[in-house]
């Protein structure tokens, strides 16, 4: 049973403030005075908003390592080694696989024909062209354009152009790929000042102050007007800004001097097999945790309803740390081991792609959004563009 405020809040109450001249924002989640008394919809009746968001990565899985064959479609799906994180949230999934691309006698471009077709449903008649609108977008079209960001964007691979939304050819989204950049976005974007035009705020001092602390009067005069279970709602999500915050604090402070470290030139594209330097796999992962909390949270207050996730580009450059040879690389040259029936390290790489999806799809089913979780109320569809890469024709 619910205990609600005799308070009705407006399901746009935000709080306001400002940090070294810069105004500030939060928005709040769905809270229990925002919704009927069972929390399946807004208090004055309008139904609960659906969300829509991708979650994209390179190189999908190792055939036969991916699910347990069964001879029909029916309820239960048990997900095998490397995607064996998701057991945990099986009874949310669906599992579609054994997909095929129509070429319509058009060339195949590697890495590229797959997710464009998939995601438009037309293949593309020379490379690089992405011929319709991606279905993301003709989503947020519909469900989109009351919220204050049409779609957020985000890759964790540190290069913007790894995305996978766009209208066409030459409008291909540019995707967020900075955690502090996002925070600017989700909580400073109204900054002013009222003597220069053109004052853009530190984003170090913005963390440092917290936003919680600009909007603490506020904050504390809210909390007066609501119930029990939605103070202890809003202590997990200010407890929640404020640990990403602490963290995005490290992340922008200048390292220690160290007389042994010595920056040297970087390697030649022609030097590393496969042809690209690649990003290390820690470093992707740590930003996709940072990322995962702060979109859910972006959605869970409104902010968007549509969302693209890109863990790795369809190539996937991911590699270890002091390796050349990426996750692309190796799922080409590594030798199958004839015991496992697998390529070893290559293998390695799409578990912790799984791993990482996994924890996507926890940080959203921790967030209480009436009756239910943030993730009841979002269809998530996670893909990758290609099967098989040892295995050309897979």
């Amino acid at each position: 049973m619910r205990i609600r405020s005799t308070h009705n809040m407006s399901r746009r109450s935000l709080l306001r403030g400002a940090v070294a001249g810069s105004a500030v924002t939060v928005s709040l989640p769905f809270l229990d005075c925002m919704l009927n008394d069972s929390g399946t919809a807004m208090a004055a009746g309008a139904p609960l908003p659906v969300r829509f968001g991708t979650w994209f990565w390179g190189l999908g899985h190792t055939p036969g390592h991916g699910v347990e064959e069964k001879p029909a479609t029916s309820p239960g799906i048990n997900f095998l080694g490397e995607p064996a994180a998701l057991n945990r949230h099986k009874d949310v999934i669906n599992f579609l696989g054994k997909f095929n691309m129509p070429l319509d006698g058009r060339s195949n471009y590697p890495h590229e024909s797959g997710w464009i077709a998939s995601r438009t449903g037309s293949a593309p008649d020379k490379d690089k062209e992405i011929p319709a609108t991606t279905f993301d977008l003709l989503i947020a079209d519909k469900i989109g354009n009351k919220n204050r960001l049409k779609t957020i964007d985000i890759s964790c691979t540190n290069n913007p152009n790894d995305s996978y939304s766009a209208r066409g050819t030459y409008t291909r989204t540019a995707a967020e790929i900075s955690p502090t950049t996002l925070y600017m976005r989700l909580f400073g974007s109204d900054f002013v000042d009222p003597n220069k035009a053109d004052f853009t705020p530190d984003p170090r001092v913005i963390v440092r102050q917290s936003v919680l602390s600009a909007v603490k009067e506020e904050r504390q005069q809210f909390m007066k007007q609501i119930g029990a279970a939605d103070r202890a709602q809003l202590d997990e999500y200010f407890t929640s800004i404020r640990e990403i915050e602490n963290q995005l604090e490290v992340q922008l402070q200048k390292p220690a001097p160290n007389e042994a470290c010595h920056i040297i030139p970087p390697p030649e594209v022609s030097d590393l097999v496969g042809g690209t330097a690649g990003v290390e796999i820690a470093q992707v992962q740590s930003t996709h945790e940072t990322f995962a909390r702060m979109l859910a949270m972006a959605v869970a207050c409104n902010q968007t309803s549509v969302f693209n996730v890109t863990f790795s580009n369809s190539g996937s450059s991911l590699r270890k740390a002091g390796e050349s040879l990426t996750h692309h690389s190796l799922s080409h040259e590594e030798r199958v081991d004839p015991e496992l029936g697998l390529q070893p390290q290559t293998s390695w790489f799409n578990t912790r792609s799984m791993d990482s999806l996994a924890t996507f799809i926890d940080v959203f089913a921790s967030i209480r959004e009436g009756d239910g979780t943030l993730l009841d109320n979002t269809l998530l569809i996670a893909g990758s563009e290609t099967g098989d890469a040892e295995n050309p024709f897979y």
